[in-house]
């Protein structure tokens, strides 16, 4: 690891810098004055006075450079059975020709624009031509509730929206036009224009004097060229859910944004220009922002816009497919969908039907990942398997293996180790910092490196108190855990799922775990519960591998007699229950807190983000089954 410690010590040593050297890798208008602005903390600013365009160092830089016959992007749509490929030049074309449709729509520097987009290229054309004249984006998944979207779009104050006439999920069209038109009645702010891709599976009816068909304002379009931004300027708004119900606006700039993400496509995920790069996640969400758009644009890769499932279409084999005919390097998803994948196929037999010889990594991220579906995709893809952490607010990596710098050892259940200008530590509830293997919360010293959020949408306030008020000169990143003797990180839940039974502090990823690693079970989510005894008890809500017809009732006592063997009886394990599936957020989260306040009798509120809202009805009658969902103590 001496490689890593020494550029990792040398980043929180001199973080100005290793920071300046990482941003030769970006063309600059004009040079910063300071690297880093320290002089109103919390609010730091990193290469203060530097001017650059996002866009031109995504696009523009690449034509110039030779790579323009290179493809920059490849749409994969197994859903419509299409296929097609954009070059370097192609894009700056279509690029440039969106940006002098925005122009003509009166969009100029500094105005919003909301992208509510289903998978395809356009998605990426309408976020960079943004970036190409200083427009500020905020995309919104596409097929969000109105009442969501209308949100979003009074907090941000478009002045125009882009959209589609329909996404397309496997067997079924999502027409997205009744739900922008129910948006923007909601909405007290009005955009003055919305421009709409018209696709062939279900045409979207136009409003007269505010709506544009895409294809018609392009044809008659005039390219508009890149502006100089400030590097400090907000190049996106992300929102995230907030607690109050009220989402928050995750802020991110242009300046740190391109070099942080430059520097981790070699680094971290050890790719070259060139390199055919794919992370299997949305537009929606900060995936999509920093490794579907910008991340590989930046560093000249080709990046793929897949419009599919890990499963179902056609098959548990839909990702080989992919990567075996694009020739993928490297493969970013989440976790998630590797479970899909093992309840499906648990041999391996799809797998076994591609060449997948060429691939070289995968990289696991968005939620926790349990050891046992890190060492199944190992041992399947006899390649570096790596689990790594982030935040929509951080943008990207907080712990990682860098793949570019040195192969650390694998550790299953750990993210590995803190990339350069993170400087974390785990600290009790009092701020005190603690020792190896003692479990605390996940705290990052401020100033955060660059590419993380430096505030929130108009709300600086509610910045502080969200995430720098709880431990003064930290970020708090709301998730528990230890790290070991080499340094490693474990993550062993968000802090609200650090549940109490009898005085006990007690992980709800730890049990998780134990129950992942049965062999009938796929994956698995273990809540906290309110009991009147013991203040809470842990529940666990498994679903089974594909095939598997052994007695639940005997695979429920095993997993209540292995969670006893493995944790101890101080977790009083003993309620859990097969299901057929876990409730999730659309980027393959599993809503746990949703359940717990359904088993808690508590008012609940449908999840915006929700995959399949009938999967809810679903667990609560598990739920009541064990005695939970109407306020029962299960006893």
């Amino acid at each position: 690891m001496q490689r890593y410690r020494e550029i990792y010590e040398r980043s929180l040593r001199d973080p100005e810098g290793f920071w300046a050297e990482a941003a030769a890798g970006i063309d600059w208008v004009r040079r910063w004055n300071r690297v880093l602005n320290t002089d109103r903390p919390p609010f730091y600013r990193w290469f203060e006075g530097a001017e650059l365009n996002t866009c031109y160092n995504a696009v523009d830089r690449h034509v110039e450079g030779g790579r323009g016959n290179q493809p920059a992007i490849i749409h994969d749509s197994p859903i419509t059975g299409s296929l097609r490929v954009l070059s370097y030049a192609e894009l700056q074309d279509e690029v440039a020709r969106f940006a002098g449709v925005l122009e003509r729509c009166g969009v100029k520097k500094g105005d919003r624009v909301i992208v509510y987009m289903p998978m395809v290229p356009e998605a990426l054309v309408a976020m960079l031509g943004c970036a190409r004249i200083g427009a500020i984006h905020s995309v919104v998944f596409g097929g969000f509730a109105s009442n969501e979207l209308a949100a979003r779009i009074d907090d941000a104050r478009p002045r125009l929206v882009v959209s589609a006439s329909c996404g397309i999920e496997p067997g079924r069209i999502v027409p997205y036009k009744p739900l922008l038109d129910g948006a923007i009645a909601l909405a007290a702010h009005k955009p003055e224009r919305c421009v709409i891709l018209q696709r062939p599976q279900a045409r979207a009816e136009l409003t007269p004097g505010r709506d544009l068909d895409w294809q018609e304002a392009m044809a008659g379009a005039s390219p508009a060229d890149w502006v100089p931004v400030a590097a400090t300027d907000p190049l996106y708004i992300l929102y995230t859910s907030g607690t109050t119900g009220q989402p928050k606006g995750i802020v991110r700039d242009n300046g740190g944004h391109a070099v942080a993400l430059h520097w981790t496509m070699k680094n971290i995920y050890n790719v070259d220009p060139g390199e055919v790069y794919w992370a299997a996640s949305d537009v929606g969400w900060v995936v999509g922002h920093s490794y579907i758009c910008y991340g590989p644009l930046l560093h000249g890769n080709t990046t793929i816009v897949y419009e599919g499932k890990p499963v179902g279409t056609p098959d548990a084999g839909a990702f080989w497919r992919v990567i075996e005919q694009h020739d993928v390097k490297v493969l970013f998803t989440a976790p998630t969908a590797f479970r899909a994948i093992k309840k499906e196929d648990p041999a391996g037999e799809l797998l076994a039907r591609h060449d997948l010889s060429r691939f070289r990594a995968l990289f696991l991220a968005g939620e926790r990942c349990d050891p046992d579906t890190l060492l199944w995709a190992q041992e399947k893809l006899g390649v570096p398997v790596i689990d790594h952490w982030w935040q929509t607010e951080t943008g990207w990596a907080i712990c990682a293996n860098p793949l570019g710098i040195e192969m650390l050892p694998v550790k299953p259940g750990s993210p590995s180790v803190p990339m350069p200008g993170y400087d974390l530590r785990i600290l009790d509830d009092e701020g005190r910092e603690l020792g190896p293997n003692e479990m605390g919360a996940i705290v990052i010293r401020t100033p955060l490196p660059p590419g993380c959020l430096p505030t929130l949408w108009n709300a600086d306030e509610r910045f502080v108190q969200a995430y720098l008020s709880r431990y003064p000169g930290y970020y708090l990143t709301g998730d528990a855990g230890h790290r070991d003797e080499d340094g490693y990180l474990y993550i062993m839940s968000r802090i609200d799922d650090v549940i109490n039974v009898a005085g006990h502090r007690l992980s709800t990823g730890a049990i998780e775990e134990v129950l992942a690693a049965h062999p009938d079970v796929a994956e698995c989510a273990v809540i906290g519960v309110a009991d009147s005894l013991k203040g809470e008890l842990p529940l666990g809500l498994v679903v089974l591998k594909a095939g598997v017809a052994r007695d639940h009732a005997m695979i429920c006592a095993e997993l209540v007699r292995k969670v006893r063997e493995e944790i101890g009886p101080v977790a009083a394990f003993k309620l859990v229950a097969v299901v057929k599936r876990l409730p999730k957020t659309r980027s393959g989260k599993i809503l746990r807190g949703t359940m717990k306040r359904i088993a808690d009798g508590a008012e609940w509120k449908m999840p915006a983000t929700i995959d399949d809202p009938a999967i809810l009805d679903e667990i609560t009658e598990a739920l009541v089954a064990l005695g939970y969902a109407g306020g029962g103590d299960g006893r």
